[in-house]
């Protein structure tokens, strides 16, 4: 198969204001999430690692402040305005964090960690040359749509009705909708979609897709149903529903299989990136990595309890293989 790259490392010479840590000794980092840290800790493991290759270590010469909205959007310009007063070296976070930080500061360089088109959501001019205060790295997801489908489609080849459940306040929803339209429309296969903003929704959006006697499920992108991805995967098995995820966090979590980029991959290069940053040293950018596959059997009760594995990725894909296909790096401008 076609190798996909999926993560990109925005680069190009960019001229970092030299306020941002002139106030400080040791410089601050802002770690922003619109969810709660709780479900996020191998990400800030990843971006502490990110650090360390860019000789930055938390607690001797750098300190990060962790800020969260806990699923509260209209929290965000608060907990920017808190990182500006301290003041903040660099502010990090997701597109809805990066959009409320680029609407405050344009002094604090600001590092994104997104799985949308940062040129469409509009915190950049370009993906070489991203311009002011603002870059990042992306992680492809809604253009691996049609693959997921296929993928459970594969699994399930009889099942006439695919579930979606989908966030209607994710960056990318829109997009995210019509490419199941046209991807249910080329293989034939009906797609029931239905949504969910709140925890609240679960309960009768999962009533939805059992009575329509979906076949397999497909769960969509952004940061609420990645933070509930346990709680989706328990109730995907107690439904006897195949179900497919973007992150590979979902099979971790006892979903049946994920494809799509490494989440934990884009935060460490995000952290890498910051430290070049802090070094005024941001201009060579960094590549991009390669497509991970990862699948594992879902709990066999509703408390989660039950056997899950998966192996590397040694040999072509079948149907039924559990396998996590390691990334691979490559950027045509390094080359």
């Amino acid at each position: 198969m076609k190798r996909r790259e999926f993560i990109t490392l925005l680069g190009g010479a960019v001229a970092w204001p030299l306020a941002a840590r002139a106030q400080q000794p040791v410089p601050v980092i802002g770690f922003l999430r619109r969810t709660s840290l709780a479900d996020s800790t191998h990400l800030v493991t990843a971006f502490r690692q990110g650090l360390k290759e860019a000789d930055f270590v938390e607690g001797k010469n750098v300190t990060i402040e962790y800020h969260r909205a806990e699923n509260q959007r209209d929290r965000l310009p608060v907990l920017v305005a808190d990182l500006i007063r301290r003041p903040a070296a660099v502010i990090v976070g997701n597109t809805p964090e990066a959009l409320a930080a680029k609407a405050a500061t344009a002094a604090i360089p600001i590092v994104f960690v997104i799985g949308t088109d940062p040129i469409r959501t509009g915190l950049v001019a370009s993906l070489n040359r991203p311009g002011g205060n603002v870059t990042g790295v992306v992680f492809t997801t809604t253009d691996l749509t049609a693959k997921r489908l296929g993928l459970l489609h594969e699994m399930v080849p009889k099942a006439a009705v695919t579930a979606a459940l989908l966030d209607p306040n994710a960056p990318e929803h829109e997009t995210e909708l019509r490419d199941l339209e046209a991807a249910g429309r080329a293989i034939g296969r009906q797609i029931l979609f239905v949504k969910a903003a709140d925890e609240r929704d679960f309960a009768a959006g999962f009533w939805t897709i059992v009575q329509a006697g979906a076949g397999g499920l497909l769960l969509g992108t952004g940061p609420f149903l990645f933070s509930r991805r346990r709680q989706l995967a328990t109730m995907a098995a107690r439904h006897a529903l195949p179900a497919i995820s973007v992150l590979r966090e979902f099979a971790d979590a006892g979903g049946l299989m994920s494809y799509g980029p490494s989440l934990t991959d884009a935060y460490r290069r995000a952290g890498t990136y910051a430290g070049r940053i802090l070094r005024r040293d941001a201009r060579r950018p960094a590549g991009r990595a390669g497509e991970q596959v990862r699948a594992g059997h879902q709990p066999r009760d509703g408390e989660g309890n039950g056997s899950r594995h998966s192996t590397d990725a040694a040999r072509p894909r079948r149907r039924g293989d559990r396998m996590s296909g390691p990334g691979r790096f490559r950027d045509p401008r390094l080359a």
